[in-house]
């Protein structure tokens, strides 16, 4: 059988493997990627943060995102029972990006494996790990081709960047409950022919039908907007019939946007997604790390995907360049304990989302700008500031403002 060798083996393309990659390439370690698809291909998860700015500036993909023109994203605006409520990057606590895009993953995702090939980066399109065996020196990958031709890869490290595909996960038996309540998503894109003019048509926008459905609105600059719901699983169950006639029926419950988008065809099929987050028992082992959402997911409401993907893969990426140096790496303290933090912030922030406790927080119309300046920082991804309350109290300090609201207005119930 045929065998090459390489110094690190990634599996997967998106995001997370295309920052480890163009990292380790600029570095001068000898990196192949491994990737299933045939790029260009649809992904989920094309509303960034700005915490993912920096990643790929560190990872030199930002320039070449930059010329493509892609929707800029300043902030988002989330819409309830006829209140409005937007947050404004600019207007956060701490520093940081204000800014970042909305993206068709399709091109952006072959944007950025473009760009590492470009820079000598190889990547293997159309072909898949199918078993992988360790040593206490090597790893070495099975993979088959697109010609069906299969032949061995060894590398001194793998990291798996293989998204919702969880090529260790699944090879090793990694899977674990995740850490948040499940959910399920349900999504298309359209021709937006009916699109306002301006911010308000530019601007992502969540729109709360109820405390644990949602919907979400997300143009792109070349004028397609990708549209869907989150709900429990119970809530889709009421809806009948092929996914297209599905989402018809759900369009309905968006009043702000059902006459923008009533009777447009849809570009693809509604693609459903039962069970949304996901778990692993742990993040690294010899020869091994886990990165982006082959590791965890947790939830799509706060487009934390792609930041934690690029966090995950630019900071793997860092590390083995260290062990690869000789010099010694405490995985667990340095990778895992990093990760967790971050990951600890937003499961909280999902969690007080759907108990309804941070919509009051965001919906509240006489905001406290501190507090509204704290809670946007997180939004923006910044999830790793210990000088913001919002992130090093998050597990009280939602719970405790959102008391704080809900006492003010008994009080104006009291006085009418």
């Amino acid at each position: 059988m045929k065998k090459e060798k390489v110094d690190v083996a990634i599996i997967g393309a998106g995001p997370s493997g295309t920052v480890s990659a163009s990292y380790l390439q600029q570095q001068g370690i000898e990196v192949k990627v491994i990737e299933k698809s045939k790029f260009p291909r649809y992904s989920i998860g094309e509303s960034l943060i700005p915490r993912c700015m920096d990643n790929f500036e560190e990872a030199g993909l930002l320039d070449s995102l930059k010329a493509q023109n892609y929707q800029v994203k300043t902030g988002a605006r989330f819409i309830k029972d006829g209140l409005v409520s937007d947050f404004d990057f600019s207007k956060k606590f701490g520093e940081g990006w204000d800014w970042t895009w909305q993206v068709p993953r399709d091109h952006f995702d072959h944007t950025l494996a473009q760009e590492c090939i470009r820079k000598g980066v190889k990547i293997e399109f159309e072909s898949q790990v199918t078993d992988v065996r360790f040593t206490e020196e090597n790893a070495t990958l099975t993979i088959e081709n697109k010609q069906q031709e299969v032949y061995e890869l060894e590398a001194k490290y793998v990291i798996d960047s293989s998204g919702f595909a969880r090529v260790l996960a699944r090879i090793l038996d990694l899977e674990a409950a995740p850490r948040i309540p499940q959910h399920s998503s349900i999504f298309t894109q359209v021709k937006d022919v009916r699109r306002p003019n301006g911010s308000e048509g530019e601007a992502i926008t969540f729109d709360i039908i109820e405390q644990e459905v949602w919907f979400w609105y997300i143009p792109f600059s070349n004028g397609n907007t990708s549209i869907g719901f989150v709900a429990t699983t119970e809530w889709f169950d009421q809806f009948k019939g092929t996914t297209t006639e599905q989402f018809t029926q759900m369009l309905s419950f968006t009043k702000k946007y059902y006459p923008q988008f009533k009777e447009l065809p849809f570009l693809f099929e509604p693609i459903q997604v039962k069970n949304i987050a996901k778990n692993v028992t742990k993040l690294y082992g010899n020869r091994f790390v886990l990165t982006g959402n082959s590791a965890e997911f947790l939830d799509p409401v706060f487009s934390s995907g792609v930041s934690f993907a690029t966090e995950s893969g630019l900071l793997a990426a860092k590390l083995i360049i260290k062990e690869l140096a000789e010099k010694e790496v405490d995985w667990q303290k340095a990778y895992v304990d990093h990760m967790q933090e971050g990951v600890k912030v937003f499961s909280t922030y999902v969690k007080e989302w759907y108990n309804g406790n941070l919509q009051k927080i965001i919906m509240h119309q006489e905001h406290n700008l501190e507090i509204k300046e704290q809670v946007c920082a997180v939004l923006a991804g910044y999830v790793w500031n210990q000088e913001n309350p919002f992130v090093k109290k998050h597990d009280r300090l939602v719970k405790n403002i959102a008391h704080l609201i809900d006492m003010e207005n008994n009080q104006k119930n009291n006085k009418t």
